[in-house]
């Protein structure tokens, strides 16, 4: 309990406003801050907002810490001058969640879908899985209907989380069962400073675990398997063995707890990029003990918002892939059509992104059309059409997609210019695409 404690929260999005409340219930007095001076306050908290004051951080007893604050932020040395302890938000929840098993899924793509098909996994095996922190609910919004003994909350047996890697800068106590390193691409730069501050911050994850835990490390010849050596838990391979691979029609795993093929017939979902997600997905619950023959693959269904089929009229299949923010995970969704396709790319772009690498891919795309605030770059770049807003490049793409085709959204740029996240985004692409074809929105 906090009772009586002075804790800060600082940064009020989602992760935020769900550590404020859980603070709350265990009897903090609570201060949250941010710099944006329009966000509402959190019942029965002090709001700060529109400036972050240097005395909250002094007198505090605990500052929780959102994703998008950086470890480094001048404040938070201010309180922990002051003798302040400093937690993310994941860490802080996880005070609140004693004797949850953590799986974990980290990488620069593909971690939210594997931790989506983790929980489905895990469900069709009986499981109770929370499913969530990085996306999704933050893990403070099950602690705190935990502590409030919701019945769903207190039915769940072990934590499934996506975990970012601003989540890992500050990670607490976090010491996963079994966690997996998917890939490892450019991404945040700006936050880490280069590729060796963000596999670092990467590798964290590992820290606090020990020899009966298990990371799942992606064999690709590169940082990832750089992070081995050194590594205080027992090391198992995605793309080789010991570990799993992806072979022919099966995922074949050897030196694991449960060796032996999984078929991938019944599996449903478009792309080869989701086979390995879901053999991260099949490695980590072999790690808690589901057994093989417990893996119901055809139970797995997409992520909203990652090539997902949101709409088909014509012979014309229109699929959201707004998930895709960068350039590696809009590759990804391209390289997956098995039809000819009409491609969508623009939003935000991303500090220092380079389009470049997606001309092969889309050779074969019907169209590619480019809109938003980075569309010009994108339409320079790929010779691509160039429109104003996504609503103009749908009722483009409507007019050049014919029978057989698809219209794939996998914009490469984060979706700030016209949408609050990429959630947003890919409601708005779902509702022009059905409007396309005069059903309501």
């Amino acid at each position: 309990m906090l009772t009586d404690r002075r804790v800060v929260v600082m940064g009020m999005g989602r992760s935020g406003q769900a550590a404020a409340l859980l603070a709350r219930e265990l009897g903090a007095q609570v201060i949250t801050t941010d710099l944006r001076g329009e966000l509402p306050a959190v019942p029965g908290c002090e709001a700060v907002h529109g400036q972050h004051r240097e005395a909250d951080f002094r007198q505090a007893d605990l500052v929780v810490v959102s994703p998008g604050v950086a470890a480094a932020h001048p404040m938070l040395a201010v309180a922990r001058q002051a003798g302040a302890q400093v937690l993310g938000e994941l860490a802080f929840a996880l005070q609140s969640c004693p004797g949850l098993p953590v799986l974990a899924v980290t990488g620069t793509n593909g971690k939210s879908s594997t931790t989506w098909f983790l929980g489905q996994l895990l469900e069709g095996a009986g499981r109770h899985p929370f499913v969530g922190g990085n996306i999704g609910v933050p893990l403070s919004g099950l602690a705190l209907a935990r502590l409030q003994g919701q019945p769903s909350a207190m039915a769940v047996d072990v934590l499934v989380l996506e975990i970012s890697s601003y989540q890992l800068e500050l990670p607490g106590d976090l010491a996963p069962l079994a966690g997996c390193v998917l890939n490892l691409t450019p991404d945040h730069l700006g936050r880490h400073g280069d590729m060796a501050g963000y596999a670092a911050a990467k590798r964290r994850l590992f820290e606090r675990t020990g020899p009966q835990d298990t990371a799942w490390l992606a064999a690709d010849r590169g940082r990832v398997q750089a992070m081995a050596p050194g590594l205080p838990c027992a090391v198992r391979w995605l793309g080789d063995h010991p570990g799993v691979t992806v072979q022919d029609d099966a995922l074949h795993f050897v030196g694991t707890p449960d060796d032996g093929p999984v078929p991938l017939r019944e599996l449903r979902l478009l792309g080869a990029h989701n086979r390995e997600n879901v053999a991260a997905a099949c490695a980590l619950a072999l790690s808690l003990g589901v057994p093989r023959a417990a893996l119901d693959l055809s139970r797995l269904s997409a992520l909203p918002h990652r090539l997902q089929l949101v709409h088909q009229a014509g012979g014309v299949r229109w699929i959201n892939d707004s998930k895709a923010t960068n350039v590696d995970a809009a590759l990804v969704g391209i390289r997956a059509m098995d039809r000819p396709a009409v491609v969508l790319l623009g939003g935000l772009g991303k500090e220092g992104a380079d389009y470049a690498p997606l001309a092969p891919a889309l050779a074969k795309a019907r169209a590619v059309i480019a809109f938003g605030a980075s569309g010009s770059e994108i339409a320079a770049t790929l010779g691509a059409r160039r429109v104003g807003t996504m609503a103009e490049a749908v009722a483009l793409a409507a007019r050049l997609a014919g029978p057989g085709d698809a219209v794939l959204l996998s914009p490469a740029c984060a979706s700030f210019d016209e949408f609050q996240d990429f959630e947003h985004r890919g409601r708005v692409f779902a509702d022009l695409a059905r409007a396309t074809s005069g059903e309501p929105q």
